[in-house]
């Protein structure tokens, strides 16, 4: 794939496939992760026509632009996407989120067609990857650090035990004090404009029914999908110098930590090291934050008795498990108690993607975004209100 271009915001930009828009259940992750599996395994042979876009990928969102990048489509602030989630095989790639102009705050998931599967694997891996440099953004205490501390504490998620992901959400996000650019308003439309969909969007009984036309406004969109900004970028300084007089030399290394965080432009294998590593949390906060992720997510690390070795810390049905990387003379890669060989570990993670073989379940593509928000803020709400002519000018940000 080669190295991600780099926008002067700090955004990446790639093309793919608009295939449409479908209704989310509020529910358990996992069973909610099940749900998004078959849907999206329905829509794999879809012949529907397909618009061509950009998707622009930030650490404030993601933005869809036409094929020109000359129309603003439709837009995501990052906390209100909820996950994101690729199937490689079927070169698709798509991710769930909030629509907060909706009265009953429907989630929908997105769904997009790469040109092939690297591709579609290139664009989730970007998306986790903004999720992974939101959390570093909100939480620069938990950041990497050279000498190894104790664990953080970390309040147990109620995803994985029955609730909806809004119920989750509410618990997990007030974990920590806001630090970064993410309060929003948003502006009240009916949800009825979000919910009929042609009958050319309509599948088979076991598809999911697409919205496109009623997703995509161009300037105009009704869904709730555009998210405005009470901050603007003086209250945002005038912000960021308050905390910093407040906390002294604390905020200040706080500051430089977030200085020093990578940044999207990486090649493809960069990228993905980045991601599998949770490159830039420190170790112990990443085994507390997968507690919380989707079934089969893992993180690559160094085996904790054996420094020299990695592993693969997993998320398996029956709860956390640690599967050392052995590394033979040949210079082949296996997992523990496994018996193929790969000629990296990159080859073995794929594999293993694809294929649960001899696993109690396959590794995930999918990740969750521990910084996704579901409660609507009054007080934005109020301003959004009051300043219809400074709302609709920050439109242009996610």
């Amino acid at each position: 794939m080669g190295e991600a271009p780099l926008a002067e915001d700090g955004a990446v930009t790639r093309s793919a496939e608009y295939v449409g828009s479908f209704p989310v259940e509020d529910c358990a992750l996992d069973e909610q992760m099940e749900q998004l599996d078959l849907q999206l395994r329905s829509l794999k042979s879809c012949r529907r026509r397909r618009r061509t876009v950009a998707l622009r990928f930030s650490v404030k969102g993601v933005k869809m632009y036409n094929e020109d990048e000359t129309t603003l489509l439709m837009a995501h602030a990052l906390h209100r996407v909820s996950l994101s989630t690729a199937r490689p095989a079927d070169a698709q790639f798509a991710f769930v989120s909030h629509n907060p102009g909706s009265t009953d705050a429907q989630l929908y998931c997105h769904v997009f067609r790469a040109r092939h599967a690297r591709a579609a694997q290139f664009l989730n891996l970007l998306l986790c990857r903004c999720f992974q440099l939101s959390y570093l953004e909100k939480h620069p205490e938990e950041a990497q650090e050279e000498s190894g501390g104790s664990a953080p504490q970390h309040n147990p998620s109620l995803l994985n035990h029955g609730f909806p992901l809004s119920v989750s959400a509410l618990v997990s996000f007030r974990r920590a004090p806001f630090q970064g650019f993410f309060l929003g308003s948003k502006k009240t439309k009916k949800a009825a404009d979000g919910s009929h969909s042609c009958k050319d969007d309509v599948f088979s009984t076991s598809s999911p029914s697409l919205m496109r036309k009623n997703v995509i406004r161009s300037k105009n969109l009704q869904s709730g999908a555009y998210r405005s900004f009470t901050f603007t970028p003086l209250k945002q300084r005038g912000f960021q110098e308050h905390l910093s007089l407040s906390q002294g030399k604390d905020q200040n290394k706080k500051v430089a930590r977030r200085a020093r965080a990578p940044s999207l432009a990486e090649t493809e294998e960069a990228l993905a090291q980045a991601v599998w590593c949770w490159a830039g949390i420190a170790t112990d906060s990443s085994y507390s934050l997968l507690a919380d992720d989707v079934l089969g997510s893992y993180l690559l690390c160094s085996h904790p008795k054996k420094p020299k070795s990695k592993c693969l810390f997993v998320r398996f049905p029956t709860g956390m498990s640690t599967i050392l990387i052995q590394n033979s003379q040949k210079g082949k890669f296996s997992l523990e108690k496994c018996k193929l060989k790969f000629p990296s570990v990159a080859e073995l993670i794929e594999y293993y993607t694809d294929s649960q073989d001899e696993l109690p379940c396959p590794l995930s593509s999918a990740r969750v975004n521990h910084c996704y928000e579901w409660e609507e803020a009054a007080g934005t709400q109020r301003a959004a209100r009051l300043s219809p002519r400074k709302s609709t000018q920050r439109r242009e940000w996610i």
